[in-house]
């Protein structure tokens, strides 16, 4: 029954346009500068890579996923982008910096991640991310987990595709693989869904279907999906919308100068 996460660029950026929205504080925190080398790790269809490129940096976008990138090319045909694994990639020319938000998550190996980021800098370099913290989504997790569980006899902790740090656990392990940590906050950052009593169906199919649905028909999926709201609902939906129950991590490390 397991599958992997299929993207769908099309209802990523009309339906689920929320997480670049979001990851504009994270720019911020990169503070990219003129003729900086920046790498976008995990750049979904661009907006970010966009952003960085808005502030004067060299920057190329990177993802795993080929709809993905062949949208960013589409929306932003003057940059680079560039199908990679973020768990084992190398670049031929050292980086000023490494950016990533809201893609972390779905890379579940995160030491050869981590790994990857350092090879991928020059000394004195940074690393500033965002991801899906412990606590991410717990509700909807709760509640998919229990309808997989009563319904269709399945283990939905078998099928999760995420990986949700605590901000202890993944400040050690960038420490481990040699960086400085100098920020990191792990917060609750509940996040209004569009288009009203559809928003969480739109967010299922976006994120959760592919890992935890797989083999599932349009119809099977809509009934899952409408008995993942009901038990839901008391929780996360209030004033005509759904609000997932995001948590995130947020953090910058540094390549120290010398290494």
């Amino acid at each position: 029954m397991s599958g992997q996460q299929v993207w769908q660029p099309g209802i990523y950026d009309d339906k689920l346009g929320f997480v670049s929205a979001y990851g504009k504080g994270v720019v911020e925190l990169l503070n990219p500068r003129k003729g900086e080398r920046i790498l976008d790790l995990g750049c979904g269809t661009g907006d970010l890579t966009q952003q960085i490129a808005d502030a004067g940096a060299d920057v190329t976008g990177m993802d795993l996923s080929v709809p993905m990138i062949a949208q960013a090319r589409q929306k932003y045909p003057g940059l680079d982008f560039r199908v990679g694994n973020a768990e084992r990639f190398r670049l031929p020319e050292p980086m000023d910096a490494v950016f990533s938000n809201a893609a972390l998550h779905w890379m579940k190996n995160a030491p050869a991640v981590a790994d990857s980021v350092w090879q991928a800098l020059k000394p004195g370099g940074r690393f500033v991310a965002e991801l899906g913290g412990k606590g991410n989504v717990q509700v909807i997790v709760e509640c998919l987990s229990e309808v997989l569980r009563t319904d269709y006899g399945l283990d939905a902790g078998t099928l999760n595709p995420w990986y949700f740090p605590s901000l202890g656990e993944y400040s050690a392990l960038l420490e481990e693989a040699g960086f400085r940590v100098t920020f990191a906050a792990h917060f609750d950052r509940p996040t209004r869904l569009g288009d009203s009593r559809e928003g969480l169906f739109h967010w299922l199919d976006g994120f959760a279907a592919g890992p935890f649905l797989s083999g599932f028909g349009d119809a099977e999926k809509g009934i899952v999906y409408h008995k993942i709201a009901d038990l839901a609902e008391e929780r996360l939906y209030r004033d005509g919308s759904w609000h997932a129950d995001y948590v995130r991590l947020r953090i910058a490390a540094v390549k120290p100068p010398g290494l």
